[in-house]
């Protein structure tokens, strides 16, 4: 279970063994072995208690933006493994199976994209057209990442970004064709959101971050090594290349929220022109999302909750780059 702790004024102790959280409207107790991880928001507090007891019972700690991303989190002195698999991280970062890795992982990307788009298929077949040109512009462009013969991803960077970026206009602008009136918009805008479905996806987006950091660091691989996303200053840009692949778990979120009408403006605080989600819209996207990866699904013939499925991965991950020989 994933603690969210977001109400100002909320204080987080430890209470005979137990985590307890409690405001002026109501308090409970979680015992710790229920608790994955803890999000805490500005205006919370909690005690060095839940910091020491979160480390020693492996529960992430982590302090989240008003975007949804993680500013910081606590873990201990420790990666989850052994320090061969950052070692051997730099190596596969730089070599031939590093573009080979990356190609892949966009390929999953733009198929996760058309299984999105085909979500619009309706019944009365009135949509069709513009979803299959939509889908069919991606698919021109999953043959040549296939296709593409590149000897390095120094060498191939820039092209893969060009294509990449062409598909994902593409794929929201369909999106955009089919969303409810209220929440359409303009265009993608990340910093700052600049309507209601760019800053539920934006606050999505950074929740998925802060999840994959933690199966990454529990797995024992850096997430500031990238691949794709070269270095940045502070940056963890190996999130940035992995999310890739499960960005859409993000969008169905809040597709599903969209189309079902149940967002409105005044769970958003608007700034300027930027849009923020407010406690009560965060309250549902969280809740939405959390129940979304709750789920469990088939993925690489394992019945698995998405969560979980996110550790799986990492440390596959993890044993991959173990044994990789330059």
């Amino acid at each position: 279970m994933e603690v969210i702790v977001n109400t100002p004024g909320t204080k987080v102790r430890i209470d005979n063994g137990m985590i307890s959280i409690s405001n002026q409207e109501e308090q409970q107790k979680l015992p710790l072995h229920m608790v994955s991880s803890i999000l805490m928001y500005r205006g919370c507090t909690l005690t060095t208690d839940v910091v020491f007891t979160a480390v020693e019972n492996n529960i992430d700690l982590l302090f989240g933006t008003r975007k949804g991303k993680p500013a910081a989190r606590v873990w201990g002195n420790s990666f989850g493994s052994i320090s061969t698999i950052r070692k051997q991280q730099l190596a596969f970062s730089q070599g031939s199976e590093g573009l080979t890795f990356i190609r892949d992982l966009i390929i999953q990307k733009l198929k996760n994209q058309i299984t999105v788009l085909m979500l619009f298929f309706k019944p009365n077949k009135s949509t069709d057209a513009e979803i299959t040109e939509a889908i069919s512009y991606i698919e021109k462009y999953l043959k040549k990442f296939s296709d593409s013969e590149y000897s390095s991803l120094a060498e191939a960077a820039d092209t893969f970004r060009g294509w990449e970026g062409s598909c994902s206009r593409r794929y929201f602008e369909c999106i955009n064709l089919h969303l409810p009136e209220a929440y359409k918009f303009e265009r993608r805008s990340q910093h700052p959101a600049l309507d209601m479905f760019n800053s539920l996806l934006n606050y999505s987006y950074g929740m998925l971050y802060g999840k994959i950091e933690s199966s990454l660091i529990r797995a024992g691989i850096d997430p500031y090594i990238g691949i794709f996303h070269r270095d940045e200053y502070n940056k963890p840009v190996f999130v940035y290349d992995i999310i890739e692949i499960f960005r859409y778990w993000a969008d169905i979120t809040v597709l599903n929220l969209c189309m079902q009408q149940i967002i409105f403006p005044e769970f958003f605080e608007v700034e300027n022109g930027a849009w923020f989600l407010n406690p009560d819209g965060k309250r549902i996207l969280i809740q939405s999302f959390n129940d979304f990866l709750e789920e469990v699904v088939l993925w690489k013939h394992l019945e698995r909750s998405r969560h979980t499925h996110l550790d799986l991965y990492a440390h596959e991950l993890a044993t991959r780059l173990k044994s990789y020989k330059p």
